[in-house]
């Protein structure tokens, strides 16, 4: 397998393939399209850890496993190159195990997390809150893909926003607080879009005062409710706090049939006042 994977049709799928070096260590080229800018989209960088992490559990013999939650500390911002991710077993257990996930540029620690993982229940959920958006995207949703000159995530995921998600793109401004429609091309939801997801949508302090640019995440965990059905995943995000450089964000991502499959919090850096 090489680092360099051929379009299938499915971007997803293709961006999260893994060239096993052998002892828990991973290769994979970061690709250009799953990017904010120059540098490589989190939500990628997430999953990425995710599967590493996973793969290396199964090498050491235990069953397919599941994550349940994925805690990073993005130290450094990756250029969209080549990394390399090493995966050491910190526990393996009857049901729950865990693993340390590295990503390295250049021999520079850009990633650390830790990856718990297990099987995720399949039964209906006692209790659950409100989804919010409908299970499809309202007729008037912006696309972003259909804007001239787009690049980046709209060319290969399905995003869709609530005409009034985004004040900020008005020029107007509101809470603190986002709301979409995304799913994969080419393929259904899974686990680790639905991982990614907890990432997809703009960042929240855009509508706050208008001010848009890089918005690095400091912290992100993920913890994985569900396996997603087949359609939409719905996606809502907001912030609880913003104060000085930094800002939080709480994401629930809901599957076509209503129920959470990724609750997502991180600690972001606001971007720089122009």
């Amino acid at each position: 397998m090489s680092d360099t994977t051929v379009g299938t049709g499915r971007p997803f799928a293709d961006a999260h393939v893994l060239t096993d070096l052998g002892d828990g260590r991973f290769r994979v080229a970061l690709d250009d399209r799953w990017a904010i800018g120059s540098k490589a989209f989190g939500g990628l960088l997430m999953v990425l850890m995710a599967k590493a992490g996973l793969a290396r559990l199964t090498a050491d013999g235990a069953p397919a496993l599941d994550p349940l939650a994925v805690s990073a500390d993005f130290l450094r911002a990756p250029d969209l190159a080549p990394v390399e991710l090493e995966a050491v077993p910190l526990k393996v257990g009857r049901t729950i195990s865990s693993v340390a996930v590295r990503l390295l540029q250049d021999d520079r620690l850009m990633l650390h997390a830790t990856v718990t993982a297990g099987v995720l229940p399949e039964g209906e959920p006692v209790w659950e809150t409100d989804a919010g958006l409908g299970p499809e995207p309202d007729p008037d949703a912006a696309d972003p893909s259909a804007q001239p000159g787009v690049s980046g995530l709209p060319t290969v995921c399905d995003l869709r926003y609530p005409a009034t998600a985004l004040p900020f793109l008005r020029g107007e401004t509101g809470p603190p607080r986002m709301s979409g429609w995304v799913r994969p091309r080419g393929e259904e939801p899974d686990v680790l879009f639905a991982l990614l997801s907890g990432d997809i949508l703009p960042p929240t302090v855009f509508n706050l005062d208008g001010r848009v640019g890089w918005a690095p995440t400091v912290q992100l965990t993920a913890l994985l409710r569900g396996r997603p059905a087949p359609g939409w995943l719905r996606v809502d995000s907001r912030s609880r706090t913003v104060s000085g450089t930094q800002f939080d964000e709480d994401v629930t991502v809901v599957d076509s049939r209503g129920r959470t499959v990724c609750q997502a919090r991180q600690l972001a850096l606001a971007p720089l006042q122009r």
